[in-house]
């Protein structure tokens, strides 16, 4: 969006028609509220910016089908200017109408009609540059389907719009719809306008309306309607003074019969703006961060850039976009409905006052008349910025231009106040409700994403902190490695052509985050289906399972109106974290990803693991869900916004430290439950702490040795030097690495058939990572004192032979032979006390050739558990 400068933040509000409570589709589901429709619909005008039309910003649905919308206001309007200037040059009346002209031909190019012009919605800038208002009212509204009052003025309506009646789009009662107005409709109603400004006086103001109906209609039987306009209202002699080729505008925007009146885009190459178009450059579409395009191409700097802090009065919230303005001044304390209130705008009333009108048989009537608070009140509140000022007066001029490559630039070092930089130290809920802090991470990313993809490092470093809500769609682009022209590519896939698929698709929609409003929206599952369907369609060695379309939901709701970046980061996240799973026979990569996940909560909760193995509480009855929808089908999306800002960071087998991190949420309650209650338990997942479960399974993910999680059906090796293989950066040690990702090496280690992974409790790590352990239990003793024990027990099996021809330094030796029988029973527990002592550690089992890793795996965690050492995690080493 643009700059705000000298616009202001302008509210207004109607009703949608409401729908019957006990009717319901042919699908058999309740039928949409038309405010739900209005919704979707709006969502496109948020991307229609010119600099003829004010800008969209937001809407809000409140009680009742009310309506609230935000946008860009100024105000001053043509009625002002006619009121200001008693008589108005020819050469002004042509710069308005061909700036009028600029923003009609705009919307026309988007399928759009304005439908309502009127001297009040045509504002002017501080510059005194036309701006249409209200020009998406007749979009959004379905043609005036969804409300219960006419779109349009009559003294502006055209002719063949007056023609059509009063007849109520979609009423079945009055036989065929009427036709929506096409482009012709506003020449027309801005031929009035023009005239108006010409004659210095309003038409047909005075006169009924049934009167003002008549008189338009019978000036189809002439030919000069100016010059019959002109007598009429007693303005003859103004008009005959005008230059002839003003007079030829009007005729032509006042031309009655729709086939011979021009439409916009004819008339701005019409001769009449020959002296006019000269003085206004062609409007360029910004480029988006995602094109072939240059973004950089027109740039240009300040010759002194120190010079763009100097001024201490300077406006630097004028600079940024609107919907930024929008977004902090919600966060300062904002509210839609109190503003409108407090202009009397929305007013209240009691009960008794709203009862229904009713009929008597001698014809006398009760109660209350038609409620005129939900016909169209087409005033627009101006919203105050003091309390967003003043919240934001003590943040300095530099922070509005951050220096991306200075140290000194970072959040804790760079704002003037102290209480900023104690912001990040506190829980993400609140740090998203600051207003000064929200600031400076909106700043800070947008300069970053504009320089994406050079900067996707420090995207990376600053989304390690958190990522703003207003920008997280972008920002997860990024962070997904999203480039080139991904609208070309999805523009090229057919998502039209009937397939095998589609009667599914249209089966799941329905039912995917239908509490939320704009997903519920009929906007909103045609963009889920051609999203969906792009997907199938481009990936043939893939099928749809069902769950899909729950992955689907975060992207299009942070992308709602780009559904081709939608689409791009839902291709680049099911490599990365689903690899294989939507192929048509994906059992082998489902199990193989269940039995690491299961040997993870050996890892990290061994009572919990075998408690549930005791029960028969397998991962199979409660984690394909999770794993299948990366967690969306388990949360709504407040919470997958905060899950995910964290996932994206991590590699492949981050989602294994969810749902370890969700287990141990929900522990006590499954260690103190049988099967039973365990799965009535899972049927209603209880209130899981987000934020508490994004920081264990971050500590989770950092100790959990990388060769832990190795699975042979996960994404191939990417080159080295990816950014995502380090996601955590600094705070990770070397865990937070992608073993899929790391060079072949003697030592690494071996794929298992599935078989022999299932018969191993504890995950397998690599020599790479023993050798890592030792290292990192060394530099341990180093920096802490002596008594410090190690981080881990590496306990060798091999015979006592083996053994002594060489081992790792500090390990133990256990023999296999002498603590089991032959036959696998535990005949005793030998090293006790040493065991004991490492309580809450890792113990590393190391054995001799892969054949006998399952049983060392069992001995491993028989005498964790034998031995009453309730924390220790095992890990069986192939040597």
């Amino acid at each position: 969006m643009r700059p705000l400068r000298d616009a202001q933040l302008g509210a207004f509000t109607f009703f949608a028609s409401a729908l019957p409570h006990d009717v319901c589709g042919s699908n058999g589901l309740p039928l949409t509220p038309n405010s739900i429709k209005i919704l979707g619909r709006f969502q496109l005008l948020k991307t229609i910016t010119h600099p003829r039309l004010c800008q969209y910003v937001d809407i809000s649905r409140g009680k009742h089908e009310r309506l609230v919308v935000v946008t860009e206001h100024y105000e001053s309007s043509l009625n002002d200017f006619q009121k200001q200037v008693q008589t108005v040059s020819p050469e002004r009346v042509l710069q308005i109408a061909y700036e009028a002209l600029e923003g009609l031909e705009f919307m026309n190019k988007h399928g759009m009609v304005h439908r309502a012009l009127n001297a009040q919605n045509v504002l002017m800038d501080g510059k005194g540059k036309v701006k249409l208002a209200k020009f998406g009212l007749y979009y959004m509204t379905d043609h005036g389907a969804d409300v219960d009052f006419p779109i349009g003025y009559p003294s502006y309506l055209a002719p063949e719009v007056i023609a059509q009646g009063s007849v109520h789009p979609r009423d079945p009662s009055q036989g065929e719809n009427p036709l929506p107005s096409g482009p012709k409709t506003d020449v027309w109603s801005l031929g009035v306008l023009l005239f108006e400004l010409c004659a210095g006086r309003r038409l047909l103001q005075n006169i009924e309306i049934s009167e003002r109906l008549k008189f338009i209609i019978t000036l189809g039987c002439i030919d000069d309607i100016v010059t019959v306009l002109a007598e009429e209202h007693g303005c003859l002699d103004a008009i005959r003074e005008l230059p002839e080729n003003v007079l030829t505008l009007l005729r032509k925007c006042l031309t009655f019969l729709p086939s011979r009146r021009p439409t916009p885009a004819e008339l701005l190459v019409d001769p009449v703006f020959e002296g006019v178009s000269c003085l206004y450059a062609p409007f360029q579409q910004p480029v988006g961060l995602f094109s072939s395009s240059l973004r950089c191409a027109h740039l240009e700097l300040p010759e002194d850039i120190s010079q763009l802090c100097k001024d201490d009065d300077e406006e630097y919230l004028g600079e940024r976009a609107i919907d930024e303005v929008y977004h902090l001044w919600c966060l300062a304390g904002g509210d839609l409905e109190k503003e409108l209130t407090n202009k009397e705008i929305i007013q209240s009333k009691p009960p008794v006052c709203t009862l229904p009108n009713f009929l008597l048989e001698d014809g006398e009537s009760f109660g209350q008349g038609r409620d005129r608070s939900f016909l169209l009140d087409d005033t627009t509140v101006t919203l105050s910025l003091c309390q967003l000022k003043n919240r934001l007066k003590d943040v300095a001029g530099e922070a509005y231009y951050p220096l991306l490559e200075d140290e000194q630039s970072s959040l804790s070092q760079s704002n003037s106040s102290n209480e900023l930089s104690c912001t990040v130290m506190l829980p993400l809920i609140i740090r998203e409700r600051d207003t000064e802090y929200q600031l400076i991470r909106i700043i800070l990313f947008d300069r970053l994403l504009k320089a994406y993809p050079y900067k996707k490092n420090l995207v990376w470093k600053e989304a390690r902190v958190d990522i703003p809500p207003l920008i997280r769609g972008l920002a997860w682009a990024a962070l997904l490695g999203v480039e080139g022209d991904i609208q070309a590519k999805y523009d090229s896939i057919d998502k039209d052509t009937p397939i095998p698929t589609d009667r599914q698709i249209e089966v799941d929609i329905p039912r995917c985050h239908q509490y939320d409003e704009l997903l519920s929206s009929p906007q909103g599952h045609r963009k889920f289906r051609r999203v969906l369907k792009a997907w199938v369609v481009s990936h043939p060695d893939l099928v749809y399972w069902q769950g899909l379309d729950s992955l689907c939901a975060p992207f299009l709701w942070l992308n709602f109106n780009n559904e081709a970046l939608a689409y791009a980061c839902m291709s680049a996240f099911i490599p990365k974290y689903l690899y294989n799973f939507f192929l048509k026979d994906n059992s082998h990569v489902i199990q193989e990803y269940l039995t690491v996940f299961s040997q993870m909560i050996a890892f990290h909760d061994p009572e919990l693991s075998n408690h549930l193995n005791e029960i028969g509480f397998i991962p199979d009855l409660y984690a394909i869900p999770w794993f299948l929808t990366m967690f969306t089908h388990v949360f709504p999306l407040h919470k997958i916004f905060h899950l995910w800002d964290t996932l994206l960071l991590g590699n492949s087998s981050f989602p294994f430290c969810i749902g370890v991190a969700i287990l141990q949420q929900l522990r006590d309650r499954l260690l103190a439950n049988g099967f039973n209650e365990c799965i009535l338990l899972f049927s209603d997942l209880p209130e899981i702490d987000i934020e508490r479960c994004v920081r264990e399974s971050i500590n989770l993910f950092c100790w959990t040795p990388k060769s832990a999680t190795y699975r042979q059906h996960a994404q191939p090796p990417k080159a080295q030097g990816d950014a995502s293989t380090n996601g955590f950066g600094k705070t990770a040690n070397y865990y937070s690495s992608d073993y899929q990702d790391m060079p072949k090496t003697d030592l690494s280690r071996e794929p298992l058939e599935l078989s022999d992974l299932k018969a191993e409790v504890s995950p397998r790590i690599s020599a790479e990572d023993l050798i890592d352990l030792c290292e990192l239990s060394v530099g341990g003793q180093t920096k802490r004192s002596k008594a410090s024990k190690p981080k881990i027990l590496a306990v060798d099996i091999r015979s006592i032979e083996d053994f002594g021809r060489g081992h790792i330094s500090g390990s133990i030796s256990i023999p296999y032979s002498t603590a089991f029988s032959p036959d696998g029973e535990l005949v005793q527990c030998p090293a006790t006390g040493t065991l004991q002592s490492f309580r809450g550690r890792v113990i590393v089992v190391i054995s001799h050739a892969m054949k006998s890793a399952a049983m060392t795996s069992t001995l491993s965690h028989t005498e964790v558990m034998d031995c009453s050492i309730r924390q220790e995690s095992s890990l069986c080493f192939p040597h």
